[in-house]
Formats: structure tokens, C-alpha cells, sequence
């Protein structure tokens, strides 16, 4: 893998960690305001899609190694 593509990768996998962060403050937010349960419901959807992209990324940075 290209050094560009490293660092693209890199800087997506901070934005989608950031991201990731956002949703839970938000989450927790909600919650604590006692927000309606489908929407803390979506945005729990949302932050765990956020969380399956963040992994692809991170595998493609650090690839698994078969022994």
C-alpha cells in the first residue's frame, strides 16, 4: 500500500473514530433527557455502522497476518 493511501486511510479512521464519539455524547445525551426510544434506538443503529466502517479501515491499515 501506497504512503498517500496509508495516510488517507489514517485520516479517515480518525474521522469515523471521531464520529463514533460524537454519537455516543449524543446517545448519552439523549438518553439522559429521556428522548424518544426510537431515536436513541436510530442513533444507536447509525453509531454501530459507524463502528463496522472504523473496523474495515483499521483492517486495512493493520492487515491480519495468517501464520
Amino acid at each position: 500500500m501506497a504512503d498517500q493511501e496509508q495516510a488517507a486511510l489514517r485520516m479517515q479512521t480518525a474521522k469515523l473514530r471521531q464520529e463514533h464519539a460524537d454519537f455516543d455524547a449524543a446517545i448519552e445525551a439523549m438518553e439522559l433527557h429521556g428522548c424518544d426510544k426510537l431515536r436513541i434506538q436510530r442513533m444507536k443503529k447509525k453509531k454501530l455502522a459507524i463502528k463496522d466502517r472504523l473496523k474495515e479501515c483499521e483492517d486495512q491499515i493493520i492487515p491480519d497476518i495468517l501464520a
